[in-house]
């Protein structure tokens, strides 16, 4: 069940909320920091790089394409 600060969260986020993600779990095993996966679940200005996505991944077992696909699901191509 999510919270009213859900609404707040970035996908990686709510990704992390929906599959009860420890973050501090994430950082010891890939070496972000918990500062840093903090901003990258709670403020949308914060930029995700590539190899965090992929090392976010392997920690929580997940495919990096998964991921990627669920991180970024709101992307579009902009009309023509």
């Amino acid at each position: 069940m999510y919270t009213k600060q859900d609404k707040n969260m970035t996908e990686l986020g709510l990704y992390f909320a929906k599959k009860s993600i420890n973050r501090s779990d994430v950082s010891r095993k890939t070496g972000i920091s918990k500062t840093r996966l903090s901003e990258l679940s709670n403020n949308s200005k914060t930029q995700l790089k590539v190899n965090e996505l992929y090392l976010i991944a392997l920690a929580v077992d997940e495919d990096p394409g998964e991921l990627l696909k669920e991180v970024c699901k709101k992307l579009e191509l902009p009309k023509e």
